[in-house]
């Protein structure tokens, strides 16, 4: 298939050629299998540069997930025959969309799959750094639990506490949503303030300034994409904004925290801790935040589920079919210059 100006304009006339670079649900692959000339990464491990290079010139369509970081140097290497970048997984922060634009390469993506299942895990650490459970487990799998005492392990209570919200799309409301049944306070902060119907629908409070929404919430949430805007946007400073005993809960990005000075802030007591999904150089986590005894390091697992899994598959299979048919697939990422 030759590239045009306009990449949805031509039907693919024989059996797309399927690269799918991590192991996806048996069911996805074996319906990948029957509809694609499908090669897939059977040991699950991640490909190299060389490879996800190689893969880039023998295929029709590449199916990448988070831990493939495409570059425009890769892609200006990539056959004329790519014509479609279907990515696993709703961020794409990991593509060179632009230079994929320029190449006449279609980039979709699998929106809205993982909402509930990354709020669940964004109000694990919402309730549980608050209640010391990390502690807890640790002490009990020590060995020295010596029972029940009145001033034991003392936590903070929920209820009446401020839950600051970073990023109100469809993960930040799914979680305020079930931060209200604890009965915190909801505020938020967007790049666009929400339309008063929905805040009344979440008894949320706008808050213009992402500075002044730090410094009013006991617990702050993270849920917005990474980007050059948002990279390491609670720094030092934004940190030290923040209430003495505060936590920080983080499920959307690492690079959205700079790391030295979150360990900083827990080291110190300024934080009291932190629940964290994700990490800046993954799958590398460091061995001060798994020190602490106060921060639930989790292993980027806001997505896993096998329903979300299977379903993020599908939609994959659904924007290969699509774009192979010549029509425009519903999860298209639009770069502002289609």
């Amino acid at each position: 298939m030759t590239h045009t100006s306009d990449p949805v304009t031509k039907r693919l006339t024989r059996t797309p050629r399927v690269f799918v670079t991590r192991h996806l649900m048996p069911s996805v692959e074996e319906r990948m299998g029957e509809l694609f000339d499908v090669t897939l990464n059977t040991d699950d491990m991640p490909l190299s540069r060389e490879e996800l290079v190689a893969a880039m010139k023998d295929c029709d369509v590449l199916v990448p997930t988070v831990t493939d970081r495409i570059d425009a140097d890769m892609i200006a290497e990539a056959a004329e025959n790519l014509g479609l970048i279907a990515n696993f997984g709703a961020g794409t922060e990991h593509l060179a969309l632009k230079a994929a634009h320029a190449r006449h390469i279609m980039v979709t993506n699998t929106p809205g799959v993982f909402t509930d299942d990354t709020a669940d895990i964004a109000m694990a650490g919402i309730i549980g750094v608050p209640r010391r459970v990390r502690e807890g487990v640790q002490l009990i799998r020590s060995g020295q639990w010596s029972g029940w005492t009145p001033t034991a392990l003392l936590g903070t209570k929920l209820a009446g506490k401020v839950l600051g919200i970073v990023g109100m799309g469809r993960i930040g409301q799914a979680v305020a949503h079930r931060a209200r049944a604890f009965g915190l306070k909801i505020t938020y902060h967007n790049r666009k303030r929400l339309p008063e119907a929905v805040e009344r629908m979440f008894d949320a409070t706008y808050v213009e300034s992402l500075d002044a929404l730090l410094a009013g919430a006991d617990i702050v949430t993270l849920h917005c994409p990474a980007g050059p805007g948002t990279r390491q946007m609670i720094d030092a400073g934004r940190i030290g904004m923040m209430k003495t005993g505060a936590s920080l809960i983080n499920t959307a990005r690492g690079d959205l925290v700079d790391q030295e000075a979150l360990i900083a802030a827990l080291e110190s007591g300024h934080l009291s801790g932190a629940g964290l999904d994700v990490y800046p150089d993954e799958p590398h986590v460091d061995r001060r935040l798994i020190r602490h005894p106060n921060v639930m390091t989790l292993p980027h697992i806001g997505s896993a589920t096998r329903e979300g899994r299977e379903e993020s598959g599908m939609k994959v299979i659904a924007n290969i079919r699509m774009w192979a048919d010549g029509h425009r697939p519903p999860d298209q990422v639009l770069t502002g210059l289609d």
